[in-house]
């Protein structure tokens, strides 16, 4: 049997300020209040069990650590005027914190019901701060911690970074310790910099970079919907989700990524462009691809979010896939470098060229979610067994489907799991089918897979 209880977070005397809201707060508030109820599918949930586990009274303390620490999590978001946001960073305040007792057998569903429950509602970003927490106790001790947070305070990234700096707390250190040894940019900074006249030339920069790529790029990737039944916009249609795990192709990027001289994301990304030209008939292919933004040590180690899109132009990718790979390298370098922005004044940009119909189609998206510190075979043995034999381990299963999301055909997540790498993909039925997404996945893999086998003895 669970008991529900409730406890609370004190925090004082924390950094505090008042300011415009970064160009990343901007970004992902603006998605998520136009989504109302359905926003929480942008919330982070974490279901951590604490090994060993560990009093109440202590986890509380390292939450409030961990508070102090970042002030993103602490931070309420304000509209101001027509086209302003303000962010407001409480130096004081209360966080209540969700507890479920029950038997220790019983804490793994709580947790998991707890998590859902935390991030399964959407946040009030003027009134409460975005970060919620629950415990999970047994016996008198917490064996599962639960965390909830909205986009607007953290990305992927920065959820690693809270991770570990609560691993950190955990162990003994304090926040003003761990800021002294990895001063992290807090959200006030940040904004502060990009308001700056340096800031703004960054900004102007990368919307002409943006508008020109736009205007180069193709007006339709795919030029025939897949599903013409589907094509009249139903707005009820839900978009398929398939996840293709891969213990090859871990192993083959790696080795194609050594043999090319670039990184194991451009063989993925130039892959990935190299397949969706072939299928769609489309020679320039056009990402949006998500870009962490933490090219400075102090933006490495913020929680707060900073990840904006980059567009990513590949002209003739269809043609060889070696080229298509080497290229990627140095148009992803570009695109990365103009990837922050004012992305409100971005959109009206873009807007006007969709409406003069000199647009291209940047309806496809791109996140590589892996963490370079993190690999798949961290925990995990490497496979000895040849990549031949790797490729029929190879697992595809369609765990979910999900409401249209505007503008978006379809939308690739590269992701780390133990001894494997991982494409989670999610796709419009009226633009391709079922059958195409496992076309386009499969064939991602065994691009890389035949690179890397032609290469062994390169």
């Amino acid at each position: 049997m669970t008991t529900v209880e409730e406890r609370t977070i004190r925090l004082d005397s924390a950094r505090a300020g008042t300011g415009p809201a970064t160009w990343g707060q901007r970004a992902i508030w603006g998605v998520v209040t136009r989504l109302g109820d359905d926003a929480p599918r942008y919330n982070l949930r974490l279901d951590l069990p604490l090994a060993p586990p560990r009093p109440a009274s202590r986890v509380l303390a390292d939450l409030a650590e961990l508070l102090r620490m970042h002030d993103s999590l602490h931070t309420r978001l304000l509209p101001d005027g027509e086209d302003g946001l303000e962010q407001v960073v409480d130096g004081a305040g209360e966080l209540p914190v969700e507890v479920r007792t029950c038997s220790a057998a019983q804490a793994p569903a709580a947790g998991a019901a707890l998590v859902e429950e935390l991030a399964g509602r959407p946040f009030d970003h003027a009134r409460e701060w975005p970060f919620r927490a629950g415990l999970v106790e047994c016996e008198g001790l917490v064996h599962r911690l639960v965390l909830a947070a909205s986009h607007t305070a953290m990305d992927l990234w920065g959820e690693g970074r809270m991770r570990r700096d609560l691993q950190l707390i955990a162990a003994g250190e304090c926040a003003e310790s761990l800021l002294l040894a990895r001063p992290a940019l807090q959200p006030l900074e940040a904004a502060a910099l990009q308001a700056s006249p340096l800031g703004r030339r960054k900004d102007e920069a990368a919307r002409r970079y943006w508008c020109e790529r736009l205007a180069a790029g193709p007006r339709r990737i795919f030029p025939e919907p897949a599903a013409p039944e589907l094509a009249a916009a139903d707005p009820g249609r839900l978009f398929p989700n398939a996840l293709l795990r891969s213990p090859a192709l871990a192993v083959a990027v790696e080795r194609v990524a050594e043999k090319l001289g670039v990184s194991d994301a451009a063989v993925l990304l130039g892959a990935a462009s190299h397949q969706l030209a072939r299928m769609s008939g489309s020679s320039d292919v056009l990402f949006q691809v998500v870009v962490s933004n933490r090219f400075q040590p102090a933006a490495a180690e913020s929680v707060s979010t900073m990840a904006q899109e980059a567009v990513f132009l590949l002209p003739d990718a269809d043609k060889d896939f070696e080229d298509a790979v080497r290229r990627t390298r140095s148009v992803s370098f570009s695109a990365f470098r103009h990837a922050g922005y004012d992305k409100w004044a971005l959109d009206r940009e873009v807007a006007r060229l969709v409406e003069r119909g000199e647009a291209a189609d940047h309806s496809c998206w791109w996140n590589d979610t892996r963490d370079p510190g993190s690999g798949p075979f961290d925990t995990v043995e490497r496979p000895r067994a040849a990549l031949g034999e790797l490729a029929g381990r190879t697992e595809l299963s369609w765990p979910a489907e999900f409401l249209p999301r505007a503008n978006v055909s379809v939308a690739v997540d590269v992701l780390t799991a133990p001894g494997a790498l991982e494409l989670c993909m999610t796709a419009d039925p009226a633009v391709l089918t079922r059958e195409g997404m496992e076309r386009f996945l499969r064939g991602v893999e065994e691009s890389v897979i035949a690179e890397a086998i032609a290469r062994r003895d390169g």
